[in-house]
């Protein structure tokens, strides 16, 4: 009699078991495929001056962003030019801006980044989103900038660009902000 109840809540346990795990992976299925679905409305205290309305965008978008992170550590600029569009705005952390041609813009860049004997970029977060109401793609990137000069100052600091694609799939505007970093302890 032990037997056939010991087997009997083994079966029972089984079967329990394996539909839970069903569920699971069919819970998994739906939240995996929706992951376009753009976020419900924010109900916000405060006016919204762009957009609330986001959805994951292309990977690609944020791939262009990375490449342009290693052109400027490897300190060639023009590797990646056909990214940018025509025209480009930049907004500088310092507040400064600059709107120009692609390759003024990029030979100011690169005038810049020949002042430094060293830059070594570290990535903390990037992805790529859509505003879906706008119809905008946009590439966020969050990391660590280490900038040696000529001679041999170093400066570290922390770095968000938001960069904006055009309608061709082109870089035309970049909102960066920065925070130095904390020295390091002695």
């Amino acid at each position: 009699m032990k037997k056939i109840l010991v087997l009997a809540s083994i079966a029972v346990f089984a079967a329990c078991n394996s539909n839970n795990d069903a569920a699971k992976v069919d819970s998994m299925k739906s939240a995996s495929s929706d992951s376009t679905t753009p976020m419900p409305d924010i109900n916000s205290p405060y006016p919204i001056q762009y957009s609330s309305k986001f959805a994951m965008g292309d990977p690609k978008n944020a791939e262009v962003i990375l490449n342009l992170w290693k052109d400027w550590d490897n300190g060639n600029l023009s590797a990646h030019k056909d990214v940018f569009a025509d025209s480009v705005e930049l907004h500088f952390w310092d507040g400064s801006m600059m709107h120009s041609t692609r390759d003024s813009v990029i030979a100011a860049a690169q005038n810049f980044r020949n002042s430094f004997a060293s830059s070594v970029s570290r990535v903390d977060a990037v992805m790529a989103v859509k505003s879906t109401d706008k119809g905008e793609n946009w590439a966020l990137i969050w990391g660590m900038e280490t900038d040696t000069d000529k001679k041999g100052k170093v400066d570290s600091f922390y770095l968000q660009e938001t960069w904006r694609f055009n309608k061709a799939g082109k870089t035309d505007v970049l909102y960066q902000f920065r925070q130095a970093a904390p020295s390091a302890k002695k």
